[in-house]
């Protein structure tokens, strides 16, 4: 497939692994940095998404999403680190549904809004399904310009290019292709951030790290049986 991406902030909360390690499939590796596990709370928006050589189909060619997700890596590929998500809300159900089906990926219909304003984004999102109550309303902005080099931390929760799914005991890897992120300094407010409270994860009272980046082309391929 091919996406755009756009106005993604990426604000990433420190836990002790134990709080993680038992939410995530045991055939795949949790991946640390720094002595902690990291769960990540990523709003954006996506549009032109259409399988090559298709045009996009109405109503799910552009549309909000809204990813909880930690870090992992599969035994048999401990060289590709990727992402494991505990959901994705997005504001198109055909998505929604193509997503569970065809790739296994915990996918929710949600009632989503991003209001964008240059570097400047208004957040909403209601899950419609269980597990419930997963709300977010964020307000996120951009502080500064494309950083020149990434930090260790940066690199750890950006610079990733596969997924992973365990299903029926095993590994399926996704992998993506895109150019580097163009991360840049960001705020944000939180007035309501139950997402990863559905997922029975509590975040610390700390603030996150946050990151923004205005906007990436992907490229998704299909699903690899790793075993």
């Amino acid at each position: 497939m091919y996406q755009r991406w756009h106005d993604l902030l990426f604000a990433h909360w420190g836990l002790p692994p134990e709080q993680i390690r038992h939410l995530v499939p045991r055939e795949l590796e949790l991946d640390t940095f720094a002595g902690k596990a990291w769960v990540g709370v990523i709003p954006f928006w996506m549009s032109h998404v259409h399988f090559r050589g298709l045009p996009p189909v109405p109503t799910a060619g552009t549309f909000p999403e809204l990813n909880v997700r930690t870090y992992v890596r599969a035994p048999q590929q401990r060289d590709k680190p990727g992402v494991y998500f505990f959901s994705l809300d997005a504001a198109s159900v055909l998505a929604v549904l193509g997503a569970r089906a065809g790739a296994g990926l915990p996918y929710f219909w949600a009632d989503m809004r991003a209001e964008v304003s240059g570097d400047s984004v208004k957040y909403r999102s209601s899950r419609r399904q269980k597990p419930k109550p997963a709300e977010l309303i964020a307000d996120y902005r951009a502080t500064g310009p494309v950083t020149d080099r990434k930090t260790d931390f940066e690199y750890f929760v950006t610079e990733r290019y596969c997924l992973y799914v365990v299903r029926l005991g095993r590994i399926h890897r996704v992998q993506i292709h895109h150019l580097p992120w163009p991360l840049q300094p960001a705020e944000s407010e939180f007035p309501v951030n139950t997402m990863a409270q559905a997922h029975s994860i509590q975040l610390p009272p700390e603030k996150p790290m946050l990151q923004f980046a205005k906007f990436v082309e992907v490229y998704v391929f299909a699903p690899e049986d790793l075993g």
